[in-house]
C-alpha cells in the first residue's frame, strides 16, 4: 500500500459544519474557534461564506469574524463565494482565498439553485475572472460526487466532467464530496479514477461525510490513490439536510489518528485539536461527535 508522506488538512468546521446550526453562534465565538485551530498546526481553515443572509444566516456575519480572526502566517483562510455580490463583500473583506460550489447531480442543482450544472457553472465564471485579476486564489467544491439524495447514484464520468469544467475556471483544487455520505470505498476509488483521467490527482481533495460511517475508509481508499489534501470538520460539525440522521462531514480529530497512526506528516497537534473541538461543543451543549475527541475526554480533563 503506497501513501502520501504528507497529506494537508482542510478544516471546514467553522463553514460548513456550522452554517446549518439552527441557533445563531455570536462572532466572538467563531472568532476563537478559528483562532484555536489556526494554532494547531492546521494549514487552512475555511472561516466563512459570503452568501445571502437569506438563505444562510448562521454565515452573516463572515465580514465581523474575518475583521476579527488572528491571520496566521502560512495558514489560508478561505471563504465561500457564489455569486459576483459575494465576491465583492470578501474582496472589501481582505480575503485572499475564495471557494466555488458546483455539483455533479443536475436534480441536486435544480432543486438548490433552480438552474441546470451548466447555468451554474458559468455564473461562477466572472467570479473565477475576477478573484483571479486580484490574485486571490480559487478552489472548486462538488458535491454529490457518489449519490445524490433526488436521483441517487452519480455516474463517475459526470463528476470528472464538472470537476474538469471547473479546473477549467481557474480552480487550483478541486474538492470531491460525498454530500449524503453514501460512498463506499470502491465506489469512492471509481469516482476519483475517472476525475484522475482528466486532471492530476495533486489537483484533488476528498471531502467525506460519515453517514454510513464509512469516511475513514473511503478517505484511505482515496489516499491509496495519490490523494494528500482531505477536508474535515473539527468534532464533527455539520450534518446533511437530505439524510435523515446523517451525522454530516467526518471528524477531523479522527481523520487525524488514523493519518498520525500511518505515519503520515500532517503537522497537526492532535490534543489541541480535540480542545478547539470541545470548545465549540460546549458552546453548542453537546459532546463532541469525533470517537476520538471521546476517547481524549478524560485526557483534556
Amino acid at each position: 500500500m503506497r501513501l502520501p508522506p504528507r497529506v494537508k488538512i482542510v478544516e471546514v468546521g467553522p463553514r460548513d459544519g456550522l452554517q446549518n446550526e439552527a441557533r445563531t453562534i455570536p462572532a466572538a465565538v467563531k472568532i476563537d474557534l478559528i483562532d484555536r485551530l489556526g494554532a494547531t498546526g492546521l494549514r487552512a481553515v475555511e472561516a466563512g461564506a459570503f452568501v445571502s443572509p437569506k438563505w444562510v444566516p448562521q454565515m452573516a456575519d463572515s465580514a465581523e469574524v474575518l475583521a476579527g480572526i488572528e491571520r496566521r502566517a502560512g495558514v489560508s483562510y478561505p471563504v465561500l463565494v457564489p455569486n459576483m455580490k459575494g465576491f465583492e463583500a470578501a474582496a472589501a473583506a481582505g480575503v485572499e482565498e475564495i471557494a466555488v460550489f458546483g455539483a455533479a447531480s443536475e436534480s441536486f442543482t435544480q432543486k438548490n439553485i433552480n438552474c441546470s450544472i451548466a447555468e451554474s457553472l458559468a455564473r461562477f465564471a466572472p467570479v473565477c475572472e475576477a478573484a483571479r485579476a486580484a490574485g486571490m486564489k480559487v478552489r472548486g467544491y462538488v458535491s454529490c460526487v457518489l449519490g445524490c439524495p433526488y436521483e441517487g447514484a452519480i455516474a463517475p464520468d459526470k463528476v470528472a466532467e464538472v470537476a474538469g469544467r471547473l479546473a477549467e475556471l481557474g480552480c487550483y483544487e478541486i474538492s470531491l464530496g460525498d454530500t449524503i455520505g453514501v460512498g463506499t470505498p470502491a465506489k469512492a476509488q471509481a469516482m476519483l479514477a475517472a476525475v484522475a483521467e482528466k486532471l492530476p490527482v495533486e489537483r484533488l481533495a476528498v471531502h467525506f461525510h460519515d453517514t454510513y460511517g464509512q469516511a475513514l475508509a473511503n478517505i484511505l481508499a482515496c489516499l491509496e490513490l495519490g490523494v494528500a489534501v482531505v477536508d474535515s470538520s473539527v468534532a464533527g460539525l455539520g450534518g446533511c439536510p437530505y439524510a435523515k440522521g446523517a451525522t454530516g462531514n467526518v471528524a477531523t480529530e479522527d481523520v487525524l489518528y488514523m493519518l498520525d497512526g500511518l505515519e503520515i506528516e500532517t503537522g497537526v497537534d492532535l490534543d489541541a485539536l480535540a480542545a478547539a473541538g470541545r470548545f465549540i461543543s460546549d458552546h453548542l451543549g453537546r459532546p463532541p461527535a469525533s470517537k476520538v475527541a471521546q476517547a481524549l475526554a478524560g485526557k483534556l480533563d
